[in-house]
């Protein structure tokens, strides 16, 4: 399945701070704790051994059991959630958002990279276990992000105007949405039929998917969980110990030349609702709920959180450290902004005294099916030129089957060269010359690089239907000029790949940090 791999330098789709940071560049190694090598990882197992309390691997695993209550899980699954009790167990986790019938391809490849990184951390640790986990974003609140998605190039939306929390959302209308999605679908309908929240209805269809694989699916948005919490929150909202470790490190990145993820505030927490999620902020002595009109005294909003800790939830600074206080986890497995994101936070995480897990790339692919690859091979590409854009890839192409007439780099070596005798001659009579001569030179050269462009141009018309062919092969893989995994959704090949995501799962390596080139059927 896996015909090549490309180094992600040769892709051009990385920032230079996530390509520094796999390539172990030291300027970043302030950042975190250890690179996302497998050896690294008995250290991280001494650590977290040490830095997880008894009391809340208990609360864990009661509240993962009361929310698989109405699922039939696999036996896998139900292995895991016992194991999950025993102090040699660790997990390896993915996030992401809830997005219908799961959306971008890379939602399946995060999840893939946990369940393999756990195999190869148990053939190397036999005396441990390692759960991989996936944990839902269930308190995002931006529909827009997850309310389409894209199969065999058609986009599918779900027509919903609820607010707030999209865990907590109705899954009114997307059962009837699957019906016109011309895959097979069943496992969503049968989620998206049977279950009234979102959340309840992801967990369904993603262990239907890996349940096999022993993955638990976990849900902060949990009273339970969030009493373990409670000391950070009170101590972001009253303290902003977060604003200020964050916005140090972040002035650190600046000053090395990297631009920070995202954004660290005063306070760093929403107010949850069932129709609302609203950033708290500061009001004079009080504090405010914004886009309402809720105002809290520091008394009224302590007492709230000793209550009711549900009604608070994490922003994109906390919740990477609620989830660690939660779970005896040992590495996080995320994209490039994750990434990004995460090296802002190991000095926030050494305040609180919570081990900074391992920060590992998800796995990365391209999908090919076998009719583009015979497109691929006719044109004599290489699976590093397809990441080149399109137009500089046109250029290539033009100019690899023209004639070598077609380059003036020689003739305008020869001119420019001449130029510059003339230009010493000149000189010499009047020193004043030599400034006419340059800029005589400088018009040339725009003149040659003009006359060469045209003859491109002229070679590029002669060439139309091979660099037809490139266009057309370029426009399948990279839809919208953007990465296919962060368009595409998996259901658009799996009417010739029933079991593609077992065969993924065979084929990835979680610790090669490199592109993937897959090829798939039809």
């Amino acid at each position: 399945m896996i015909s090549g791999r490309v180094s992600f330098e040769l892709t051009r789709v990385f920032t230079p701070l996530f390509l520094d940071y796999i390539n172990g560049l030291d300027i970043l190694k302030p950042f975190y704790n250890r690179f996302p090598s497998k050896e690294l990882f008995s250290a991280q197992l001494a650590e977290k051994s040490s830095g997880y309390p008894v009391k809340t691997r208990q609360v864990l695993v009661q509240v993962l059991q009361r929310q698989y209550s109405q699922l039939e899980v696999a036996g896998a699954v139900q292995d895991n959630l016992m194991a999950l009790r025993e102090e040699k167990t660790f997990t390896v986790t993915t996030g992401h958002q809830l997005n219908i019938f799961t959306g971008p391809l890379y939602f399946i490849y995060k999840i893939i990279t946990v369940i393999n990184t756990c195999k190869e951390l148990k053939r190397l640790h036999p005396d441990y276990r390692f759960v991989p986990v996936f944990w839902m974003a269930s308190e995002d609140h931006d529909v827009e992000e997850i309310r389409s998605v894209r199969i065999h190039g058609k986009i599918y939306s779900w027509e919903t105007n609820q607010k707030g929390a999209v865990g907590r959302f109705s899954t009114q209308g997307l059962a009837e949405l699957a019906g016109q999605i011309p895959a097979d679908v069943k496992v969503f309908h049968k989620a998206y039929a049977g279950f009234g929240r979102l959340s309840d209805a992801v967990r369904c269809y993603v262990n239907d998917l890996f349940g096999k694989y022993g993955l638990i699916v976990a849900d902060g948005d949990d009273a339970e969980l969030k009493k373990l919490f409670v000391p950070v929150m009170q101590d972001d909202i009253f303290s902003n110990t977060a604003y200020r470790r964050v916005m140090e490190t972040d002035e650190i990145l600046k000053d090395r030349g990297y631009k920070p993820q995202v954004y660290v505030r005063p306070v760093n927490l929403f107010y949850l609702g069932d129709d609302v999620r609203s950033r708290i902020e500061r009001l004079g002595d009080n504090y405010r709920v914004t886009d309402s009109e809720l105002i809290f005294t520091p008394d009224e909003l302590n007492s709230l959180l000793r209550e009711h800790p549900e009604k608070l939830s994490p922003n994109v600074i906390l919740r990477p450290l609620y989830q660690e206080c939660v779970l005896p986890n040992l590495a996080y497995v995320g994209g490039p902004a994750e990434v990004a994101y995460w090296l802002q936070l190991k000095s926030l995480f050494g305040h609180y005294q919570i081990p900074f897990p391992i920060i590992m790339p998800r796995n990365f692919a391209l999908l090919v099916k076998q009719s583009l690859y015979r497109k691929l091979q006719k044109t004599g590409l290489s699976f590093e030129e397809l990441f080149i854009p399109l137009q500089e890839l046109l250029n290539e192409v033009a100019l690899r089957h023209a004639p070598d007439h077609i380059r003036l780099n020689g003739q305008k070596a020869a001119i420019l060269n001449q130029l510059e005798a003339v230009r010493e001659n000149a000189k010499l009579i009047d020193p004043t010359l030599s400034t006419m001569v340059a800029a005589e030179t400088k018009r040339m050269l725009k003149t040659l690089e003009k006359i060469e462009l045209k003859m491109l141009r002229a070679e590029k018309r002669k060439q139309a239907d091979r660099l037809r062919q490139v266009t057309e092969l370029k426009e399948a893989l990279f839809p919208n000029g953007g990465l296919q995994e962060r368009i595409e959704n998996f259901l658009s090949f799996t009417s010739g790949n029933p079991e593609l995501i077992d065969a993924l799962i065979g084929a990835f390596e979680p610790f090669d940090y490199r592109f993937n080139i897959c090829l798939v059927n039809d």
